[in-house]
């Protein structure tokens, strides 16, 4: 299977899953907005785009420094999804490989977990290259290593304990790619931009009991659930017991399971 299976994999998928993703991956991906508005010098009367958009998370944040925002996502469900929640922000349908703007239109590019989801991110970033201005900086935000990402070691690991990896999902790009820093620079030096700045930032998924990582992904997610609704159902069952009792080590007194969830902040400047 090629670029064109997992790219039609991706967008019917998140077709689906835009109140699920909403519900319980959008207070955990807007913790790193302030840190990637901060790397972009976004302030009042920057011209910025958020590519991937999805719910609008990271387009509203800028908006909220006095930005000037669109954004754009290749799914209808999660660009409705952003115009009811965020109404009066421009979001559009488009494609981050091929972007709907002219060349050098924007100040700032950002692509909040985005990256995971395209089928030629190289693509994605020269398009971002292509419509930033000279002296404007692009930045992406993509998770870290399962050990630093915990809800997905969670997870994968129960997965390969009591199911199968081996499953008819379309291939893309490897899902933690670019948790490698040293491969998120390269990535940004390939497709011209400069001075690259790679670190991590420790954000964490909240969730309610009974409710873990599992459900998370299985509802809230595309790749990975796709991996566990291929699994027998004795397998899934055994997956969902194994993710709630290792689960079990991050709750509060409250209920509250509190995840560990690192993400990957790169950076770069086009000269």
């Amino acid at each position: 299977m090629g670029q064109v299976d997992f790219s039609a994999f991706e967008h019917e998928g998140w077709e689906r899953v835009a109140q699920a993703y909403h519900e319980y991956f959008g207070g955990l991906t807007a913790q790193s907005n302030h840190a990637m508005l901060e790397v972009l010098g976004i302030q009042r009367g920057s011209r910025f785009l958020d590519v991937a958009s999805g719910p609008g998370y990271l387009a509203a944040a800028a908006k909220r420094r006095g930005a000037d925002v669109a954004g754009v996502d290749f799914s209808v469900a999660m660009v409705e999804k952003a115009r009811r929640v965020f109404p009066g922000l421009e979001f559009r349908i488009g494609d981050a490989e091929d972007l709907p703007f002219p060349d050098q239109s924007f100040g700032a590019v950002g692509i909040s977990f985005g990256m995971l989801h395209f089928a030629q991110p190289e693509r994605a970033l020269a398009e971002a290259f292509r419509v930033l201005q000279p002296g404007g900086r692009i930045a992406f935000t993509v998770w870290a290593t399962p050990d630093k990402a915990v809800g997905f070691a969670m997870v994968l690991n129960a997965v390969e304990k009591h199911g199968t990896t081996d499953v008819p999902v379309p291939s893309g790009p490897p899902f933690f790619r670019l948790s490698d820093l040293e491969e998120s620079k390269r990535i940004l030096l390939d497709a011209g931009f400069v001075q690259p700045q790679v670190r991590e930032v420790d954000l964490t998924l909240v969730l309610h009991l009974p409710e873990t990582p599992f459900h998370a992904l299985m509802r809230g997610g595309v790749r990975v659930a796709a991996m566990l609704n291929a699994q027998t159902p004795a397998a899934l069952a055994s997956i969902e017991q194994a993710v709630a009792h290792d689960a079990e080590a991050y709750r509060n007194d409250a209920g509250e399971l509190r995840i560990p969830m690192t993400c990957v902040l790169a950076s770069a400047l086009k000269a």
